[in-house]
């Protein structure tokens, strides 16, 4: 799926239902749980952001470069945009790297993920600091559907905003800094999906 990514992202109250689904259906675990480490990066002028593009390395069992162009929103509320992504040898050396073309880390978020393939579609069971979401990505909206369907997700629930988005939707209610979406910065926060302004899928 390298070079484009079409994917739907649903909010859930209960991530081990969904994984024990998966078990049921008997998809293929592919990563099994592990932790990331995200930096975005951009200009001084936010020139990444301001043309809804991303400039991402992250730290999982490797280290990943990659870039993510707009967002094109298709049936039903799937997103699809352009994805480039490959390992690079070192992470420290690829943020000095960066770093020495004009980039800033502006933002560091984290998330436990988890990967299953089913029907040739991966989802991704992402823990984030203020709750839990599937994540379906494959070669068509048909297929994303249904996925969802097998797993028993309601489709008029899509969250069509990134991870970062929806921090920024809570971050002056609960005063906290936008660029750090860290779990020992909610550790004492409840977030609701009011809060978020999304609904559960399951």
């Amino acid at each position: 799926m390298n070079g484009h990514e079409t994917e739907a992202k649903f909010y859930v109250r209960n991530l081990g239902k969904i994984e024990l689904r998966l078990h049921e259906l008997k998809a293929q675990l592919i990563q099994p749980r592990i932790h990331e480490s995200n930096l975005r990066f951009d200009n001084e002028h936010s020139d990444l952001r301001n043309n809804s593009r991303v400039l991402r390395l992250r730290q999982d069992e490797k280290a990943r470069f990659t870039f993510k162009g707009p967002s094109q929103e298709k049936e039903g509320g799937v997103l699809s945009r352009q994805e480039i992504e490959f390992i690079v040898e070192d992470f420290e050396s690829a943020k000095q790297f960066l770093e020495a073309l004009g980039y800033k880390a502006v933002v560091f978020y984290e998330k436990f993920r988890t990967t299953y393939d089913l029907y040739d579609a991966h989802i991704m069971l992402d823990e984030l600091p203020y709750g839990e979401f599937v994540e379906i990505e494959s070669e068509s909206v048909e297929a994303i559907r249904n996925i969802a369907n097998l797993l028993g997700l309601n489709w008029a629930t899509i969250v069509n905003a990134g991870y970062h988005s929806l921090f920024e939707r809570v971050t002056e209610k609960y005063k906290l800094e936008s660029s750090q979406l860290s779990f020992s910065a909610l550790e004492n926060i409840k977030i609701t999906s009011k809060d978020l302004g999304i609904q559960t899928a399951d």
